[in-house]
């Protein structure tokens, strides 16, 4: 029996631990947080900080024959290079090849040096001077974002969190100040258009598509309130978004791919899961940034529908076999959205108990993933994130919204949750976004 370390105990690692269980997999999880879901999935748990790597190495030796690394800390502490060299195959790239995610200079750097498509007006700046000869140039249109890890919450946008070039100089400073994300930044022309997500499995050299995937970050309905890890997201049937060519996919597709590539030719082998976030603008796709990982809420709607055998796949990543083994999706339309604590984004509500009924949500065909939670004799509390994501799917994204709302009326306590998403009108509004922003190239 195959036997898989999966670290992480968010909703993104309840996924991928529902899909190895569903193959027989013989399953061990290291998780800072008692996530439920997981937990009675596995045959051991250890609960401990997921970035101290040796300990997770030493528990994992002769306990596991592959590991699979959820979220990005571990991985830019190394995680996957010393499991490697204890003998254990890993699906999640070594620390130099994370970098696409850990370092936004390198990112850009990786791309301005192979030429790959889709780059974008950009300054790594570790001091004000640099940000204001960049503003010089390119005016106050920018993004600004610290150049490491801040958990998907450190991207400041001009007319929207920054609303004069005061603001952009303040958090600028705050950045070099204070050392957030690194204490360097990255400051970016800011772009026009609609966002999407792209994630590839790679072993390599290869890589296999999955089913594009519209995340929404802010916290409140109509895209507005704070940047958040991501409030819920859905997907289509035909596995593309209902604003998006043919010929723009095939565009992003490529971008991934020339990316992986040029990692390889760099000494840096990506194998593991690679996310794309786009924006598709009147000139095509364009790279807002690559995470080193499955995205979170999106793995939920891509796993929830996965037709091929998970484990088969991340075999495969391994091996540095995925042209021989291109994995499969159900044409299914799929809904997530995710239930937060009150004053999530801000200040959330922590250690609050949450109801859940878990039986009535299957009934309503619904999948629940419970995420950054901690069970207390069989009781659920929330903790400073997210709390859970349900999934709605359905023949069509009607329906999928539908069950999806109706699995979260099973849910009760002191939470709060978007439910414009996956909606018609919603939905709408970004295929008339998209329309304008052609119209106007």
């Amino acid at each position: 029996m195959m036997r898989v370390l999966v670290v992480g105990g968010g909703a993104r690692e309840h996924a991928v631990v529902r899909a190895l269980h569903r193959d027989g997999v013989e399953l061990y999880v290291v998780m800072k947080n008692r996530n439920p879901g997981i937990q009675r999935l596995c045959r051991e748990v250890l609960i401990h900080t997921e970035t101290d790597v040796d300990a997770v190495v030493q528990w994992a030796v002769d306990r596991v024959d592959m590991a699979f690394i959820g979220p990005e800390a571990p991985l830019e502490k190394g995680l996957a290079d010393l499991l490697l060299q204890r003998g254990i195959e890993v699906v999640g790239p070594t620390r130099a090849a994370a970098r696409i995610e850990t370092s936004k200079a390198y990112m850009r750097e990786l791309m301005e040096s192979h030429r790959i498509p889709g780059r974008i007006a950009h300054a790594h700046c570790t001091n004000l001077e640099e940000v204001k000869n960049f503003l010089e140039v390119q005016g106050e249109q920018v993004v600004v974002k610290p150049i490491g890890l801040t958990g998907g919450k450190g991207a400041r946008v001009y007319g929207e969190h920054l609303l004069s070039r005061d603001d952009i100089l303040e958090y600028s400073r705050d950045i070099f100040e204070n050392g957030m994300g690194g204490g360097e930044l990255v400051i970016e022309e800011k772009l026009e258009g609609e966002e999407f997500t792209l994630q590839c499995f790679c072993d390599g050299k290869n890589i296999a598509t999955m089913p594009l995937v519209q995340d929404h970050k802010r916290a409140y309905e109509g895209d507005t309130g704070p940047n958040t890890g991501g409030m819920g997201s859905y997907s289509m049937r035909d596995h593309r978004l209902p604003f998006i060519t043919d010929q723009e996919h095939q565009r992003a597709v490529e971008i991934v791919q020339r990316t992986v590539t040029a990692l390889a030719e760099e000494g840096n082998p990506y194998k593991g899961i690679l996310y794309g976030q786009f924006m598709l603008t009147r000139d095509g796709p364009r790279v807002i940034e690559f995470n080193a990982r499955f995205g979170d809420p999106e793995a939920m709607n891509v796993l929830s529908i996965m037709d091929s055998r998970f484990s088969d796949v991340c075999k495969a990543i391994v091996e540095g076999s995925l042209d021989s083994h291109r994995p499969s999706f159900r044409r299914l339309a799929t809904v997530c959205k995710y239930v937060v604590p009150q004053g999530y984004g801000v200040k959330s509500m922590v250690d609050v108990e949450v109801g859940v009924d878990e039986k009535a949500i299957e009934q309503e065909g619904a999948m629940l993933f419970y995420a950054s939670v901690n069970e207390r004799e069989g009781r659920i509390f929330t903790t400073s994130s997210r709390t859970l994501a349900v999934v709605g799917m359905s023949q069509e994204l009607g329906p999928a919204e539908e069950a999806c709302e109706a699995a979260l009326s099973h849910v009760n306590g002191e939470v709060f949750m978007r439910h414009d998403i996956g909606k018609q009108a919603a939905i709408q509004k970004k295929i008339s976004h998209m329309k304008e922003v052609r119209k106007n190239g």
